[in-house]
């Protein structure tokens, strides 16, 4: 058969003349310039925050089941999330922590308890707002939520102790919904030992604890390793069938002594593992000298206020408590937070960090630059400076969480 190859030709001179796509070079761009492109790649991009504790920060604000639930769908005054501020900063998927006091581990059934009403608080925002926000409980829900221009409120159980020690309780609160579970929180429970507790009951996960971390992979819970001591940490690692996560931690050599936070070892183990570490924004997670300075600036109000007999809801002692902590500011800014995503990319790479906030749950310690969940773009536009492309971005935005949860998806749907 004869063949025609003018078509051929045709097409190959064609392609050849297209206009090829040259990679944009963001460190060259003006301040103002790399921020609107870092803005744009913000509202473009799918991004997931690992922790945000908006239902804890509900309920300490006397909202509950009975009553109105607080009106995210505004601007809000207080705290660092709501709808407007959540569009504007690009924020598409936010995990709602289910925070779970270490309190509550004294009273048997108080843990699960909290747990239900802060899930039905969660699902109550989606009912009364459902125009803005949408529940979601895969990759895929997240996709098709930001395709109809929706925030998903994905959810994670901050502590396990939510579990109580009903094994089959891991499976519940899989089909409540709760897509990572943070093994421990401030204290030692069931499961394990916690960074934050000076007592080993188990010198790392107990017995009962790697049944749950089995039953997790099972299901298709995602473990969560932030909070736990370094041995607890290990012993999930060799536990696991699948990459963990740490939702919301930062690294440990910035705040040397802080077992909260990772070590480079613990970094290493967790690349090794597929995982992804999700770093955590607050204050005393990033910076050591944090503590210490805003504690000067604190000490120093109080004894201010005494000396002028005045409240700090007085007008003129709110004035000066802005100017003196302007004046004295202790604050990290954006640049740390970036520092702490370079370092673990200088030390495993670019596929295994992302973003775990802490929005709503460190107070008022959160960096200049990102006090609340409208300025995600400053610290991409500090990433796009320091020459991360945009396919890095994406990465550390969702692609690297989303790699993890699939694993997590695939392996459940193969014990099936």
């Amino acid at each position: 058969m004869k063949r025609n190859y003018s078509y051929l030709l045709i097409g190959l001179m064609a392609w050849a003349c297209q206009p090829k796509q040259v990679a944009v070079d963001y460190t060259q761009m003006s301040d103002a310039e790399r921020l609107k492109a870092a803005t744009e790649i913000a509202h473009n991009t799918i991004m997931v925050d690992g922790h945000v504790d908006l239902p804890y920060r509900m309920k300490v604000g006397g909202f509950t089941l009975q009553r109105e639930i607080l009106d995210v769908s505004v601007r809000t005054d207080g705290g660092n999330f709501d709808y407007p501020r959540t569009k504007e900063g690009g924020l598409d998927a936010p995990f709602m922590s289910i925070y779970i006091p270490a309190s509550n581990q004294q009273i048997p059934g108080a843990s699960k308890a909290l747990a239900d009403s802060l899930i039905l608080m969660t699902e109550r925002l989606t009912e009364t707002f459902p125009d803005k926000f949408a529940m979601a409980y895969s990759p895929a829900d997240i996709e098709a939520n930001f395709a109809e221009g929706k925030i998903s409120l994905p959810m994670g159980m901050e502590n396990g102790a939510g579990l109580e020690d009903d094994i089959s309780n891991v499976e519940y609160f899989y089909n409540r919904g709760i897509r990572y579970i943070t093994l421990t929180h401030g204290k030692a429970n069931l499961i394990g030992d916690s960074s934050y507790d000076t007592v080993r009951l188990y010198n790392g996960l107990s017995e009962y604890g790697k049944q749950v971390v089995k039953e997790m992979n099972r299901v298709g819970i995602m473990v969560d390793v932030s909070h736990v001591s370094d041995d607890t940490f290990l012993d999930a690692l060799a536990t696991t069938e699948v990459p963990v996560i740490a939702s919301h931690s930062s690294v440990r050599a910035f705040t040397p002594g802080f077992e909260r936070n990772m070590s480079d070892e613990l970094i290493k183990a967790m690349a090794d593992n597929g995982g992804v570490m999700m770093i955590n924004f607050g204050g005393s997670f990033i910076d050591s000298a944090y503590a210490s300075g805003s504690a000067k600036v604190r000490e120093h109000l109080v004894n201010w206020l005494a000396e002028n007999e005045l409240s700090r809801s007085d007008s003129a002692a709110q004035a000066y408590i802005a100017e003196y902590t302007a004046a004295n500011n202790p604050f990290p800014t954006v640049q740390k937070v970036a520092d702490h995503i370079d370092h673990v990319v200088a030390l495993v790479g670019v596929d295994y960090v992302g973003l775990g906030s802490d929005f709503d749950g460190v107070g008022d310690s959160l960096p200049t630059g990102l006090k609340d969940v409208s300025m995600y773009p400053n610290l991409i536009a500090e990433l796009l400076k320091r020459g991360y492309s945009e396919e890095d971005i994406k990465k550390i935005c969702s692609g690297n969480i989303f790699r993890v949860w699939k694993a997590v998806e695939d392996y459940a749907a193969s014990q099936s």
